[in-house]
């Protein structure tokens, strides 16, 4: 894979550098070494206040019911400083997409893909009507999306109006790979293709496009699940297409037979115009005439009567030609609206037919794809089940403090599976049955370090410890016992536990937050908080040696400073 390309660069680079000088690394360099590959680190490890999945989805649906009511208009709507929603949709311009901006600010608390994607769905369900299941798979294809194209201003000003494009900024628009890189720097577009348009109101087909699909399935199972959920999304899209294409081509067919009558009517109306016109032309020639012999003898009663006569039938004949012309130009203005409004139903369901017919294709294109992936995953899983499995830790970052948890094919050395949790701290893990026991987490943002569990098969923490560890422990194995680094406030006391993370001890005295821990058979040598090395027993972890007199008085300071 190709991730395990760019580590093996990374870690030669760092190598070479370490034996020569020091040099600044370019961060944003190299992410942009695997832009083609979406794998989005996550914060997996503790975290010291827990959000449930109703409150998660609560962001999303709070935002999306507000937007539902003002679907027509521009706006934007939620909360700045966390989560808002920028309803960028302009019915004047043409030819590109409108589009939701979701906008992480700069207190947004996500730290994980899944609970993005949460309140994504949520908020499509809300303002759209998606359902769950649809909400899902369109919010994954969506965050993808917004990674492949991260900070790729240039495409969004292509494919979107100026109401969108007004509100993006090149350093934020998409979705950084690391949630490290989300709060305040996050602006996710959402491509809409039609506000009214039920499953086709988020534009699938750009959401899914070739650098979207190609990169799921950069993922050890190929994005298999979310691809067939949007294969069936699609294969729905084209028949609602095809029933509003048939619908419209029904209607367009009753137009134009309307335009045709309304065109038949028209003509109808321009030679009865013409009719009328050579009428009321004889008639004026008539009227000449006989006012010509009416001023010839104007003793002729008869000739004047004749000319009064023949007057008021031009006159009349006039005004039948005039109306005959306005008739006929109504007729002709009513024939060119029929005729317009023929060739707009026609235009909807060319449109319609042309948009399940595409939607049909992709589909169709997408499931022989998908089955000849479904091979290789089937016949990697086979291969690597028939392998003795290894297990280890690699480093997620050049300082080595952070890891993760790796599972290795024994006879090539591929690389199975490796944990999502890549928070493990002090290089340490340690079997434990069919679990391994760590320090874990961070203590940034929302997160904590704990002593914790991990199964073997997902490699994923299973069980926390009550207690906060403090983050650069060392950790120690000894039969079935763990000690670490205990942190209750300012103070740091040694910790022994059990392999179901229960606090068995804790030492009374306080010790060094580094200290390192030495298991022997007379006691565990450590380092009190005066920097002096101190025996501790290890039935109950007190101090074996009597305190000296500055270990009695520094841990009087600690003990008044935490009372403060």
């Amino acid at each position: 894979m190709k991730n395990r390309k760019v580590v093996c660069a990374l870690l030669a680079l760092f190598t070479m550098v370490s034996a020569s000088f020091a040099v600044e690394v370019d961060e944003e360099e190299i992410k942009s070494i695997s832009a083609d590959e979406v794998v989005f680190e996550n914060y997996m490890g503790p975290h010291s206040v827990i959000n449930t999945i109703e409150e998660i989805r609560a962001i999303g649906s709070g935002i999306g019911e507000v937007v539902a009511k003002n679907a027509d208009k521009a706006g934007t709507f939620g909360y700045a400083p966390k989560y808002s929603v920028i309803h960028a949709v302009d019915a004047e311009e043409s030819g590109k997409l409108d589009a939701d901006i979701l906008v992480l600010g700069p207190n947004a608390a996500v730290d994980h893909i899944k609970n993005l994607r949460r309140i994504i769905s949520a908020y499509l369900t809300a303002a759209y009507g998606y359902s769950n299941a649809d909400a899902d798979t369109v919010a994954t294809f969506v965050t993808v999306y917004n990674a492949v194209y991260r900070g790729n201003l240039d495409m969004f000003q292509k494919k979107y109006k100026k109401v969108v494009t007004d509100n993006l900024t090149k350093d934020k628009v998409g979705i950084a790979l690391s949630y490290r890189d989300w709060p305040g720097k996050t602006q996710l577009v959402i491509p809409l293709y039609d506000i009214n348009g039920g499953l086709s109101t988020v534009d699938t087909s750009v959401i899914s496009d070739k650098e979207v699909i190609e990169s799921m399935k950069e993922d050890d199972d190929k994005g298999i699940e979310e691809r067939k959920g949007m294969v069936d999304l699609k294969e729905r899209e084209a028949d609602n297409a095809a029933e509003r294409a048939a619908e419209a081509q029904k209607k367009a067919d009753e137009e134009r037979k309307k335009a045709e009558e309304a065109r038949k009517a028209a003509e109808e109306a321009r030679l009865k115009e013409e009719k009328a016109k050579a009428e009321a032309e004889a008639a004026k020639k008539a009227a000449e005439e006989a006012a010509k012999k009416a001023a010839e003898e104007p003793k002729n009663e008869q000739a004047q009567q004749e000319a009064r006569e023949a007057t008021a039938r031009a006159d009349e004949k006039q005004l039948e030609a005039a109306q005959a012309q306005a008739e006929a130009e109504q007729a002709e203005q009513v024939a060119e609206q029929q005729e317009q409004a023929a060739e707009e139903t026609q235009k909807q369901a060319d449109t319609a037919q042309n948009t399940a017919e595409q939607k049909r294709t992709e589909a169709q294109e997408e499931r022989t794809n998908i089955a000849k992936d479904q091979q290789e995953v089937i016949q990697k899983q086979e291969k690597n089940e028939s392998a003795p499995n290894v297990y280890g830790l690699a480093a997620k970052d050049l300082t080595g403090q952070m890891s993760s948890i790796v599972r290795m094919n024994g006879n090539d050395g591929t690389l199975i599976k490796e944990s999502p949790v890549t928070v493990i701290r002090s290089r340490t893990m340690y079997e434990d049955g069919n679990n391994f026991i760590a320090i874990a987490g961070e203590m940034a943002g929302n997160g904590t370090v704990k002593l914790v569990q991990l199964d073997k098969e997902n490699m994923e923490i299973v069980k926390e410890s009550n207690e906060t560890i403090y983050e650069n422990s060392v950790l120690v194995q000894e039969g079935g016992s763990y000690y670490c680094i205990i942190q209750d406030g300012l103070n740091c006391n040694v910790g022994k536990f059990d392999g179901q993370l229960n606090n068995q001890l804790k030492s009374p005295v306080n010790v060094r937050p580094n200290t390192p821990i030495t298991v022997t058979e007379a006691g565990i040598i450590v380092t009190s908080i005066t920097g002096n090395p101190i025996l501790l027993n290890k039935t109950d972890l007190t101090q074996i040696s009597s305190k000296s007199r500055y270990d009695s008085m520094a841990d009087q300071v600690i003990g008044t400073l935490d009372a403060k």
